[in-house]
């Protein structure tokens, strides 16, 4: 397995990005097959260092190939790698996410389109109490890896909850996500394998908050 990102894969997606055709990419294809192949190792290697701290149900390399069917932009491929690790099982929720691209790599996780009554529940959770998420994302280390809670949000509060709520700055959001940038020299130094796993490592005491909230009641009492 390979445990680097190597440059000419940032090359070929910045080759990708400038030539988004059909023709170019078949062309190339012997280059893409083969950057592909790295990243897939690069991958494997990860979900090793991952599965050492937490149990991953599922790693999904994503296609490159675009569903264009309902985009205006019809260019017909992704200008990034990108790879998503599932935990395991329902007491395990959420999931760690990462994507490179030149000038543009991250890495996330967390929530990204809770279900209406996952979503429910976890605004009535921060209505009755969010001082231990709050807790969360006021660690020192939570803040030097990913400064803030990213995500969709309301305007204003949704339906069925005070708008002058305390939490309602926790309260509005639609989504529920951790992310940091990657510069392109991060990306390809050596360390940035250990860099990614200690990322998160550093989103546990997140997922694990919300794991907690999503498979109980109001009253604490498991529900799955």
């Amino acid at each position: 397995m390979i445990k680097t990102i190597a440059r000419s894969t940032l090359d070929y997606l910045s080759r990708l990005d400038s030539n988004n055709n059909r023709e170019w990419f078949k062309k190339h294809k012997a280059a893409y097959d083969q950057e592909r192949e790295h990243f897939v190792s690069f991958c494997q290697a990860l979900l090793q260092k991952i599965e050492v701290h937490d149990v991953i149900e599922t790693m999904k390399v994503y296609r490159i190939y675009r569903d264009v069917r309902f985009s205006k932009d019809k260019t017909p491929y992704k200008d990034n790698f990108s790879c998503h690790f599932v935990r395991l099982g329902k007491l395990r929720r959420g999931g760690y996410y990462f994507e490179i691209k030149p000038g543009g790599s991250f890495v996330a996780g967390g929530f990204w389109k809770p279900n209406s009554a996952d979503l429910l529940r976890i605004r009535r959770e921060l209505e009755m109490d969010s001082e231990p998420l709050r807790k969360i994302l006021a660690q020192r280390r939570f803040k030097e890896q990913f400064g803030e809670l990213h995500g969709a949000e309301l305007k204003t509060a949704p339906r069925g909850f005070d708008r002058q709520d305390p939490n309602l700055d926790l309260i509005r959001k639609k989504q529920f996500v951790v992310l940091r940038s990657i510069a392109d020299e991060e990306l390809l130094s050596d360390d940035f394998i250990s860099n990614l796993d200690d990322a998160f490592r550093g989103m546990r005491p997140f997922l694990d908050y919300m794991t907690e909230v999503l498979t109980t009641d109001l009253n604490g009492e498991l529900i799955v």
